[in-house]
Protein backbone atom coordinates (compact mmCIF):
# COMPACT_ATOMS: atom_id res chain seq x y z
CA UNK A 1 0.00 0.00 0.00
CA UNK A 2 1.36 3.33 -1.40
CA UNK A 3 2.50 5.70 1.60
CA UNK A 4 0.24 8.76 1.51
CA UNK A 5 2.99 12.02 1.96
CA UNK A 6 0.82 14.19 4.49
CA UNK A 7 3.03 17.44 4.06
CA UNK A 8 1.60 17.99 0.32
CA UNK A 9 -2.31 17.95 1.51
CA UNK A 10 -3.73 21.37 2.14
CA UNK A 11 -6.59 22.81 3.48
CA UNK A 12 -7.99 26.21 1.42
CA UNK A 13 -9.54 28.98 2.99
CA UNK A 14 -11.09 31.71 0.88
CA UNK A 15 -13.33 34.69 2.45
CA UNK A 16 -15.58 36.55 0.59
CA UNK A 17 -15.30 40.09 1.98
CA UNK A 18 -19.12 42.32 1.23
CA UNK A 19 -17.32 45.86 1.55
CA UNK A 20 -14.41 45.24 -0.75
CA UNK A 21 -15.83 45.90 -4.66
CA UNK A 22 -13.70 43.13 -6.14
CA UNK A 23 -13.96 42.61 -9.21
CA UNK A 24 -12.94 38.76 -8.94
CA UNK A 25 -16.07 36.74 -6.96
CA UNK A 26 -15.05 34.06 -4.27
CA UNK A 27 -15.68 31.40 -6.44
CA UNK A 28 -13.27 32.56 -9.23
CA UNK A 29 -10.75 33.32 -6.91
CA UNK A 30 -10.39 29.81 -5.25
CA UNK A 31 -10.72 28.18 -8.88
CA UNK A 32 -7.21 30.29 -9.73
CA UNK A 33 -5.88 29.09 -6.20
CA UNK A 34 -6.70 25.34 -7.13
CA UNK A 35 -3.96 26.37 -10.15
CA UNK A 36 -1.41 27.90 -7.98
CA UNK A 37 -1.83 25.36 -5.69
CA UNK A 38 -1.44 22.34 -7.91
CA UNK A 39 1.26 24.08 -10.20
CA UNK A 40 3.40 24.38 -6.37
CA UNK A 41 2.44 20.51 -5.37
CA UNK A 42 0.28 20.48 -3.39
CA UNK A 43 -2.99 18.30 -3.29
CA UNK A 44 -6.09 20.23 -2.15
CA UNK A 45 -8.68 17.82 0.37
CA UNK A 46 -10.71 20.81 1.78
CA UNK A 47 -11.60 23.68 1.91
CA UNK A 48 -13.21 26.40 4.21
CA UNK A 49 -15.16 29.78 3.07
CA UNK A 50 -16.66 32.54 5.03
CA UNK A 51 -17.95 36.30 4.26
CA UNK A 52 -17.15 38.81 6.76
CA UNK A 53 -17.57 42.41 6.22
CA UNK A 54 -13.80 43.30 6.78
CA UNK A 55 -10.83 40.61 8.06
CA UNK A 56 -10.23 39.97 11.42
CA UNK A 57 -6.96 42.34 12.56
CA UNK A 58 -5.64 39.44 14.59
CA UNK A 59 -6.87 36.26 12.92
CA UNK A 60 -8.27 37.23 9.42
CA UNK A 61 -10.79 34.62 10.15
CA UNK A 62 -12.96 34.39 12.68
CA UNK A 63 -12.33 32.38 16.02
CA UNK A 64 -14.86 30.14 15.73
CA UNK A 65 -13.67 29.69 12.19
CA UNK A 66 -10.00 29.14 13.21
CA UNK A 67 -11.45 26.48 15.77
CA UNK A 68 -13.49 24.82 12.78
CA UNK A 69 -10.20 24.53 10.30
CA UNK A 70 -8.69 22.98 13.33
CA UNK A 71 -10.79 20.32 13.42
CA UNK A 72 -10.81 20.28 9.32
CA UNK A 73 -7.14 19.97 9.21
CA UNK A 74 -6.92 17.55 11.75
CA UNK A 75 -9.84 15.34 9.89
CA UNK A 76 -8.04 14.89 6.62
CA UNK A 77 -4.32 14.74 8.75
CA UNK A 78 -2.97 17.84 7.23
CA UNK A 79 -0.11 19.87 8.20
CA UNK A 80 -0.27 23.23 5.62
CA UNK A 81 -3.31 25.33 5.56
CA UNK A 82 -3.53 28.03 2.62
CA UNK A 83 -5.21 31.25 2.36
CA UNK A 84 -6.57 33.03 -0.75
CA UNK A 85 -5.63 36.05 0.62
CA UNK A 86 -2.17 38.01 1.93
CA UNK A 87 -2.24 37.99 5.58
CA UNK A 88 -0.20 40.36 7.67
CA UNK A 89 2.39 39.49 9.93
CA UNK A 90 1.05 38.94 13.17
CA UNK A 91 -2.00 37.43 11.14
CA UNK A 92 0.19 34.96 10.17
CA UNK A 93 1.68 33.96 13.34
CA UNK A 94 -1.27 34.02 15.51
CA UNK A 95 -2.65 31.48 13.14
CA UNK A 96 0.06 29.66 13.44
CA UNK A 97 0.01 29.44 16.61
CA UNK A 98 -4.08 28.73 17.09
CA UNK A 99 -3.69 25.68 14.32
CA UNK A 100 -0.57 24.52 15.07
CA UNK A 101 -0.06 24.12 11.63
CA UNK A 102 1.98 26.16 8.60
CA UNK A 103 -0.24 28.41 6.72
CA UNK A 104 0.64 30.18 4.14
CA UNK A 105 -0.58 32.80 1.90
CA UNK A 106 -1.25 33.80 -1.59
CA UNK A 107 2.06 35.58 -2.16
CA UNK A 108 3.95 33.17 -0.02
CA UNK A 109 2.49 30.58 -2.30
CA UNK A 110 3.33 32.75 -5.64
CA UNK A 111 6.53 33.29 -4.33
CA UNK A 112 7.04 29.23 -3.94
CA UNK A 113 6.14 28.59 -7.78
CA UNK A 114 8.99 30.93 -8.79
CA UNK A 115 11.01 29.64 -6.64
CA UNK A 116 10.24 26.33 -8.31
CA UNK A 117 10.39 27.80 -11.88
CA UNK A 118 13.40 30.04 -11.70
CA UNK A 119 16.18 27.88 -13.83
CA UNK A 120 18.75 30.69 -14.84
CA UNK A 121 21.40 32.59 -12.07
CA UNK A 122 18.83 35.79 -13.11
CA UNK A 123 15.77 34.22 -12.28
CA UNK A 124 16.62 32.68 -8.59
CA UNK A 125 18.08 36.13 -8.04
CA UNK A 126 15.16 37.85 -8.07
CA UNK A 127 13.06 35.44 -7.01
CA UNK A 128 15.23 35.04 -3.28
CA UNK A 129 15.13 38.90 -3.69
CA UNK A 130 11.73 38.88 -3.55
CA UNK A 131 11.55 35.98 -0.36
CA UNK A 132 13.77 37.53 1.76
CA UNK A 133 11.64 40.98 1.67
CA UNK A 134 8.48 38.86 2.11
CA UNK A 135 10.40 37.10 5.12
CA UNK A 136 12.30 40.16 6.76
CA UNK A 137 9.02 41.65 8.88
CA UNK A 138 8.04 37.81 9.42
CA UNK A 139 10.64 37.07 11.20
CA UNK A 140 9.58 35.53 15.08
CA UNK A 141 13.01 34.39 16.36
CA UNK A 142 12.36 30.71 16.49
CA UNK A 143 13.85 29.62 13.49
CA UNK A 144 10.41 28.87 11.57
CA UNK A 145 10.11 30.82 9.43
CA UNK A 146 14.43 30.58 8.36
CA UNK A 147 13.89 26.87 7.85
CA UNK A 148 10.89 27.91 4.86
CA UNK A 149 13.67 29.58 3.20
CA UNK A 150 16.31 26.41 3.24
CA UNK A 151 18.30 26.69 6.22
CA UNK A 152 19.29 28.36 9.07
CA UNK A 153 21.98 31.24 8.34
CA UNK A 154 24.36 33.39 10.52
CA UNK A 155 26.65 33.14 13.63
CA UNK A 156 25.78 35.06 16.34
CA UNK A 157 28.13 37.86 17.84
CA UNK A 158 28.21 38.88 21.66
CA UNK A 159 25.24 39.77 23.09
CA UNK A 160 23.52 39.18 20.16
CA UNK A 161 19.97 37.39 19.91
CA UNK A 162 19.36 34.84 17.41
CA UNK A 163 16.49 36.97 15.90
CA UNK A 164 19.01 40.56 15.51
CA UNK A 165 21.23 37.73 13.52
CA UNK A 166 18.88 36.75 10.91
CA UNK A 167 17.65 39.72 10.36
CA UNK A 168 21.27 41.24 10.11
CA UNK A 169 21.98 38.62 7.92
CA UNK A 170 18.59 38.66 5.41
CA UNK A 171 19.72 42.97 5.43
CA UNK A 172 23.23 41.84 3.94
CA UNK A 173 21.58 39.37 1.83
CA UNK A 174 19.30 42.02 0.45
CA UNK A 175 21.80 44.45 0.01
CA UNK A 176 23.95 42.12 -2.20
CA UNK A 177 21.28 40.76 -4.24
CA UNK A 178 20.73 44.32 -5.27
CA UNK A 179 24.19 44.96 -6.18
CA UNK A 180 23.79 41.54 -8.26
CA UNK A 181 20.17 43.08 -9.83
CA UNK A 182 21.49 45.80 -10.61
CA UNK A 183 24.69 44.37 -12.45
CA UNK A 184 22.03 42.45 -14.05
CA UNK A 185 19.75 45.73 -15.28
CA UNK A 186 23.32 47.56 -16.39
CA UNK A 187 23.85 44.40 -18.80
CA UNK A 188 20.44 44.70 -19.90
CA UNK A 189 20.72 48.40 -20.83
CA UNK A 190 23.72 47.61 -22.68
CA UNK A 191 21.95 45.31 -25.39
CA UNK A 192 19.05 46.94 -25.36
CA UNK A 193 21.43 49.98 -26.45
CA UNK A 194 23.41 47.71 -29.60
CA UNK A 195 19.85 46.25 -30.59
CA UNK A 196 18.64 50.01 -31.17
CA UNK A 197 21.83 50.46 -32.50
CA UNK A 198 21.36 48.28 -35.40
CA UNK A 199 17.91 49.88 -35.58
CA UNK A 200 15.43 45.78 -34.71
CA UNK A 201 12.72 47.11 -33.74
CA UNK A 202 11.98 44.80 -29.98
CA UNK A 203 8.66 43.62 -29.58
CA UNK A 204 7.22 42.14 -26.02
CA UNK A 205 4.71 39.73 -25.55
CA UNK A 206 2.94 40.43 -22.67
CA UNK A 207 -0.14 38.81 -20.86
CA UNK A 208 -1.75 37.04 -17.99
CA UNK A 209 0.01 33.98 -17.15
CA UNK A 210 -0.94 30.71 -19.44
CA UNK A 211 -2.40 32.59 -21.82
CA UNK A 212 -0.29 31.14 -24.79
CA UNK A 213 2.67 33.80 -25.28
CA UNK A 214 5.46 31.18 -25.39
CA UNK A 215 3.12 29.47 -27.68
CA UNK A 216 3.03 32.57 -29.88
CA UNK A 217 6.60 33.05 -29.90
CA UNK A 218 7.37 29.96 -30.68
CA UNK A 219 5.01 30.30 -33.64
CA UNK A 220 6.31 33.77 -35.19
CA UNK A 221 10.04 32.84 -34.61
CA UNK A 222 9.95 29.28 -35.41
CA UNK A 223 11.81 28.62 -32.14
CA UNK A 224 10.91 26.07 -29.25
CA UNK A 225 10.75 28.27 -26.26
CA UNK A 226 9.56 25.89 -23.07
CA UNK A 227 5.30 25.14 -23.33
CA UNK A 228 3.57 24.09 -21.30
CA UNK A 229 -0.29 24.13 -19.55
CA UNK A 230 0.81 25.67 -16.28
CA UNK A 231 1.27 29.00 -14.51
CA UNK A 232 4.91 30.92 -14.86
CA UNK A 233 5.82 28.57 -17.00
CA UNK A 234 8.34 31.49 -18.31
CA UNK A 235 10.35 33.40 -15.59
CA UNK A 236 13.26 34.54 -18.04
CA UNK A 237 13.03 36.61 -21.11
CA UNK A 238 13.13 34.63 -24.30
CA UNK A 239 14.14 36.89 -27.01
CA UNK A 240 13.93 35.68 -31.15
CA UNK A 241 14.88 37.26 -34.14
CA UNK A 242 12.17 37.04 -37.59
CA UNK A 243 11.20 39.07 -40.38
CA UNK A 244 7.56 40.81 -40.73
CA UNK A 245 5.91 39.74 -44.34
CA UNK A 246 7.90 43.41 -45.68
CA UNK A 247 10.98 41.63 -44.73
CA UNK A 248 11.65 44.02 -41.88
CA UNK A 249 13.68 42.10 -39.20
CA UNK A 250 12.11 42.71 -35.32
CA UNK A 251 12.72 40.71 -32.33
CA UNK A 252 10.48 39.24 -30.48
CA UNK A 253 10.85 38.88 -26.80
CA UNK A 254 8.65 36.56 -24.16
CA UNK A 255 8.50 38.11 -20.60
CA UNK A 256 7.16 36.11 -17.30
CA UNK A 257 3.17 36.27 -17.29
CA UNK A 258 1.33 38.16 -14.69
CA UNK A 259 -1.37 37.01 -11.99
CA UNK A 260 -4.15 39.04 -10.23
CA UNK A 261 -2.57 40.73 -7.17
CA UNK A 262 0.47 39.84 -8.70
CA UNK A 263 2.69 40.22 -5.29
CA UNK A 264 4.79 43.62 -4.80
CA UNK A 265 7.83 41.41 -3.61
CA UNK A 266 8.14 40.54 -7.41
CA UNK A 267 7.42 43.11 -9.04
CA UNK A 268 10.35 44.98 -7.07
CA UNK A 269 12.48 42.02 -7.28
CA UNK A 270 11.50 41.52 -11.06
CA UNK A 271 12.12 45.20 -12.15
CA UNK A 272 15.02 44.03 -13.85
CA UNK A 273 13.21 41.69 -16.10
CA UNK A 274 10.50 44.27 -16.41
CA UNK A 275 12.48 47.30 -18.10
CA UNK A 276 12.34 44.78 -21.16
CA UNK A 277 8.99 45.28 -21.37
CA UNK A 278 9.07 48.95 -20.69
CA UNK A 279 11.80 49.81 -23.47
CA UNK A 280 9.93 47.56 -26.04
CA UNK A 281 8.98 49.36 -29.23
CA UNK A 282 5.60 47.47 -29.39
CA UNK A 283 3.69 45.33 -26.98
CA UNK A 284 1.67 42.68 -28.04
CA UNK A 285 -0.98 41.67 -25.11
CA UNK A 286 -1.54 38.54 -25.33
CA UNK A 287 -5.39 37.34 -23.92
CA UNK A 288 -7.14 34.14 -23.59
CA UNK A 289 -10.38 34.93 -24.63
CA UNK A 290 -11.63 31.40 -24.12
CA UNK A 291 -11.40 31.88 -20.78
CA UNK A 292 -14.92 34.08 -19.44
CA UNK A 293 -12.89 36.48 -16.98
CA UNK A 294 -10.80 37.40 -19.59
CA UNK A 295 -11.29 41.24 -18.99
CA UNK A 296 -10.48 40.72 -15.31
CA UNK A 297 -7.42 39.18 -16.34
CA UNK A 298 -6.82 41.98 -18.81
CA UNK A 299 -7.57 44.49 -16.00
CA UNK A 300 -4.56 43.06 -13.93
CA UNK A 301 -2.15 43.19 -16.89
CA UNK A 302 -2.93 46.45 -16.99
CA UNK A 303 -2.36 47.29 -13.48
CA UNK A 304 1.33 45.71 -13.49
CA UNK A 305 2.18 48.07 -16.23
CA UNK A 306 0.85 50.54 -15.06
CA UNK A 307 3.00 50.08 -12.26
CA UNK A 308 6.37 50.23 -14.41
CA UNK A 309 5.26 52.95 -16.37
CA UNK A 310 4.01 51.20 -19.75
CA UNK A 311 1.05 53.10 -21.53
CA UNK A 312 -1.60 51.29 -23.08
CA UNK A 313 -1.04 53.21 -26.34
CA UNK A 314 1.77 50.99 -26.90
CA UNK A 315 -0.94 47.97 -26.79
CA UNK A 316 -1.82 45.32 -29.81
CA UNK A 317 -4.15 43.15 -28.41
CA UNK A 318 -3.83 39.25 -29.53
CA UNK A 319 -7.15 37.66 -28.74
CA UNK A 320 -5.88 34.36 -28.45
CA UNK A 321 -7.16 30.85 -28.41
CA UNK A 322 -10.08 32.31 -30.70
CA UNK A 323 -10.45 28.86 -32.58
CA UNK A 324 -12.43 27.63 -28.98
CA UNK A 325 -15.30 31.09 -29.05
CA UNK A 326 -18.42 31.24 -30.91
CA UNK A 327 -18.25 34.40 -33.57
CA UNK A 328 -20.30 36.45 -31.92
CA UNK A 329 -18.03 36.43 -28.42
CA UNK A 330 -15.44 37.13 -30.21
CA UNK A 331 -16.86 40.58 -32.11
CA UNK A 332 -17.55 41.57 -28.66
CA UNK A 333 -14.00 41.36 -27.52
CA UNK A 334 -12.90 43.26 -30.58
CA UNK A 335 -15.22 45.94 -29.62
CA UNK A 336 -14.42 45.58 -25.94
CA UNK A 337 -10.30 45.65 -26.67
CA UNK A 338 -10.04 48.04 -29.53
CA UNK A 339 -6.33 47.62 -31.80
CA UNK A 340 -7.32 43.76 -31.60
CA UNK A 341 -6.84 40.27 -34.09
CA UNK A 342 -8.22 37.33 -33.12
CA UNK A 343 -5.47 34.92 -33.11
CA UNK A 344 -4.81 30.78 -32.90
CA UNK A 345 -1.18 30.28 -31.80
CA UNK A 346 -1.64 27.03 -31.39
CA UNK A 347 -3.27 26.03 -34.86
CA UNK A 348 -1.54 29.45 -36.71
CA UNK A 349 -4.76 30.96 -37.34
CA UNK A 350 -4.97 35.15 -37.43
CA UNK A 351 -1.17 35.56 -37.67
CA UNK A 352 -0.65 36.81 -40.57
CA UNK A 353 -3.46 39.22 -39.61
CA UNK A 354 -1.06 40.08 -36.75
CA UNK A 355 2.11 40.67 -38.35
CA UNK A 356 0.63 42.83 -40.95
CA UNK A 357 -0.96 44.95 -37.73
CA UNK A 358 2.64 45.16 -36.17
CA UNK A 359 3.98 46.21 -39.36
CA UNK A 360 1.36 49.16 -39.44
CA UNK A 361 1.84 50.05 -35.65
CA UNK A 362 5.84 50.25 -35.82
CA UNK A 363 5.91 52.65 -39.14
CA UNK A 364 3.10 54.85 -37.72
CA UNK A 365 5.32 55.06 -34.13
CA UNK A 366 7.99 57.54 -35.70
CA UNK A 367 8.28 60.29 -37.85
CA UNK A 368 11.07 62.15 -40.03
CA UNK A 369 12.29 65.06 -38.82
CA UNK A 370 14.92 68.00 -39.29
CA UNK A 371 16.00 69.85 -36.02
CA UNK A 372 18.70 72.39 -35.25
CA UNK A 373 19.84 71.03 -31.37
CA UNK A 374 22.07 73.94 -29.44
CA UNK A 375 25.10 73.35 -27.95
CA UNK A 376 23.87 74.45 -24.58
CA UNK A 377 21.72 71.02 -25.40
CA UNK A 378 23.41 68.53 -26.74
CA UNK A 379 22.67 65.86 -24.24
CA UNK A 380 19.14 65.74 -26.64
CA UNK A 381 21.35 63.95 -28.97
CA UNK A 382 21.10 60.60 -27.39
CA UNK A 383 17.01 60.84 -28.11
CA UNK A 384 18.40 59.74 -31.59
CA UNK A 385 20.82 57.16 -30.66
CA UNK A 386 18.49 55.93 -28.25
CA UNK A 387 15.16 55.46 -30.47
CA UNK A 388 16.05 56.98 -33.93
CA UNK A 389 17.87 56.57 -36.94
CA UNK A 390 20.69 59.60 -37.71
CA UNK A 391 20.43 59.84 -41.54
CA UNK A 392 22.60 63.08 -41.66
CA UNK A 393 24.12 65.07 -39.10
CA UNK A 394 26.25 68.46 -39.29
CA UNK A 395 28.02 70.46 -36.90
CA UNK A 396 27.73 74.18 -37.46
CA UNK A 397 28.14 77.43 -35.55
CA UNK A 398 25.01 78.02 -33.99
CA UNK A 399 24.34 73.75 -33.13
CA UNK A 400 24.23 70.28 -34.22
CA UNK A 401 21.71 69.88 -37.74
CA UNK A 402 20.50 66.68 -37.49
CA UNK A 403 18.12 65.04 -40.46
CA UNK A 404 16.92 61.58 -38.95
CA UNK A 405 13.90 59.39 -37.85
CA UNK A 406 12.64 59.92 -34.31
CA UNK A 407 9.69 57.77 -32.10
CA UNK A 408 6.50 60.26 -32.39
CA UNK A 409 7.07 60.34 -28.37
CA UNK A 410 10.78 61.58 -28.35
CA UNK A 411 9.70 64.10 -31.16
CA UNK A 412 7.15 65.75 -28.58
CA UNK A 413 10.01 65.37 -25.60
CA UNK A 414 12.22 66.94 -28.39
CA UNK A 415 9.96 69.59 -29.23
CA UNK A 416 8.76 70.60 -25.83
CA UNK A 417 12.63 70.85 -24.38
CA UNK A 418 13.55 73.12 -27.53
CA UNK A 419 10.41 75.70 -26.78
CA UNK A 420 11.99 76.04 -23.60
CA UNK A 421 15.00 78.17 -24.51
Amino acid sequence: MKKINNDNLVILVSVEFKTINNKYNQNTSLAELYNLVESAGYQVVGELSQSRSTPDPSLFIGAGKVEELKQLAKNFKVCTVIFDHDLSPIQQKNLEEKLELTVIDRTELILKIFSQRAHTKEGKLQVELARLNYLLPRLIGKGKQMSRLGGGIGTRGPGEKQLEVDRRTIKNRIADLNKEIEAIKKHRTIQRNRRKKILVPVISLVGYTNAGKSTLLNTLTGSEVYVKNQLFATLDPVSRKTKLPSGQEVIFTDTVGFIQNLPTQLIAAFRATLEEIKEADLLVHVVDVSNENYLEQVESVYKVLKQIGVEKSLFITALNKADLVPHYLIERAKRQLPNSVPISAKKQVGLDELLLKIEDCLSARSSKIEVMIPYNKIDLLHLFYNYGIIEHLEYKNDGVFILGTLRNKEIGYLNKSLSNL
